[in-house]
């Protein structure tokens, strides 16, 4: 890999920014960001949900904030700062946008820009990389990997997705002991939708929680195979038949032959995402009328990204390490790169931190690689168990109050004085 590189800025200040869906080890992200610039003297301000607060004006100050409270984020979920979803244009279709950052960078002495996020973050950390030039100001973009669906090319694996993968492990285990000791009488079918639009590494974790065909997950449904009606409903009912119960884990973004999602809403998010209106609804509905069954379904959304009581140790380790090498990286002057996870082994799980270019890996989705899904497209292949297995390990311990509850941190958030006019006028 090798990174663009400019002349390393003796000083300025660093905007970092959160933005997409936030997950339960985002913030120990940030935490690194912060730890690691004021090692190095260099003042640190965060943009008030996302992209949305540079382009506002509205700056956080972080050097407000005691080095406990940074420290505390680490094991506190959510968005410190606040996130959005915000896609930029081109430059060519808004570039008063980009007038605009550029403005705020020059106010505020603005060197080093880290984005936090996904795919459409990485797409607008590569353009702001691109503008400073043409806009004459020197500014150095990296793009840091953040999202629970574990679709960016390159890296090994993504911060965030090791938690959340924890979590529907735990949860597809500890629902299907549920469901098996009620199906003589009650529940025959459960199942449970997660997180996933296009790619199915979520749904692929829940396959961690049991091994072989009585194990549950009986049934993984992935968006990269199209859905399959009537070898769905014959599964099913094979396996309450073989079994006297069964579990499916469904991926939000399943798909019919046609390519339609099951679960489509009709409507869309502010990256022009089509909306999903919920899987396991329908397939309960199919299960009830096809097969006869009673069923429960559940959908854990937010709960899935924001679980930090069942975050990985793997992931907030590496959530942590990505957030100091992205400084590392900003302050050796390198521009339109994103540091990423390289495996080196399996067992023993080891992994490194590198750059690779954002060109690399805007725009672009990883999904999941057929030797990963098993043949009759229902469950995952030992292949993916090596892979996944690793990524939820060990436990990231939080701190407790007497009333039992985790003690995490909200920030002061101090506003920084702004300078420029309003945008839009």
């Amino acid at each position: 890999m090798s990174p663009a590189r400019r002349p390393t800025a003796t000083a300025g200040n660093l905007l970092y920014a959160q933005s997409g869906g936030v997950t339960a080890v985002i913030n120990a992200t940030a935490a690194g960001v912060i730890e690691a610039a004021r090692a190095k003297g260099i003042q640190v301000y965060a943009a008030r949900n996302g992209i949305l607060g540079a382009l506002r004006e509205e700056l956080i100050d972080t050097s407000k904030e005691t080095t406990a409270a940074i420290a505390a984020l680490r094991h506190t979920p959510g968005g410190a700062f606040g996130s959005c979803r915000y896609k930029l244009k081109s430059l060519q279709d808004n570039r008063a946008e980009y007038e605009r950052l550029i403005e705020v960078f020059r106010a505020h002495d603005i060197r080093w820009f880290l984005y936090n996020g996904g795919n459409d973050s990485a797409d607008t950390a590569l353009k702001l990389s691109q503008i400073g030039k043409t806009l004459g100001y020197d500014i150095r973009c990296i793009g840091v990997p953040k999202t629970v669906d574990n679709d960016l090319a390159v890296t090994d694996c993504c911060p965030g997705f090791g938690s959340v993968a924890k979590y529907i492990a735990i949860s597809t285990l500890e629902a299907s002991l549920d469901v098996a000791s009620m199906a003589e009488t009650s529940t025959k079918v459960f199942i449970l939708e997660v997180m996933g639009r296009h790619a199915g590494w979520i749904a692929a974790a829940a396959g961690l929680a049991g091994e072989g065909p009585d194990a549950a997950p009986h049934l993984i449904l992935f968006p990269e195979n199209p859905f399959d009606e009537k070898a769905f409903l014959a599964r099913v009912k094979a396996t309450v038949e073989r079994v006297g119960w069964c579990t499916v884990v469904a991926s939000e973004g399943v798909r019919s032959a046609n390519g339609q999602f099951l679960a489509e809403a009709g409507t869309h998010d502010a990256f022009g995402h089509t909306q999903l209106g919920g899987v396991a609804p329908v397939l309960a509905a199919l299960v009830k009328q096809r097969l006869g069954y009673k069923y429960h379904w559940a959908l854990p959304d937010y709960l899935q990204r924001s679980a930090r009581h069942a975050a990985s140790k793997v992931d907030a380790e590496q959530a942590y390490a990505i957030g100091r090498a992205a400084v590392d990286y900003a302050l050796q002057g390198m521009n339109a790169v994103m540091p990423v996870i390289v495996r080196s082994s399996d067992a023993p799980y080891r992994w490194t931190i590198e750059p690779a270019p954002l060109a690399k890996i805007a725009n672009r989705e990883k999904k999941m690689p057929k030797n990963f899904i098993t043949r009759d497209g229902f469950g995952i292949t030992t292949a993916a168990r090596r892979y996944l297995a690793p990524l939820i390990r060990g436990e990231a311990p939080l701190p407790y109050g007497k009333d039992g509850l985790p003690r995490y941190v909200r920030l002061k958030n101090v506003a920084v004085k702004k300078q420029l006019r309003r945008f839009p006028d």
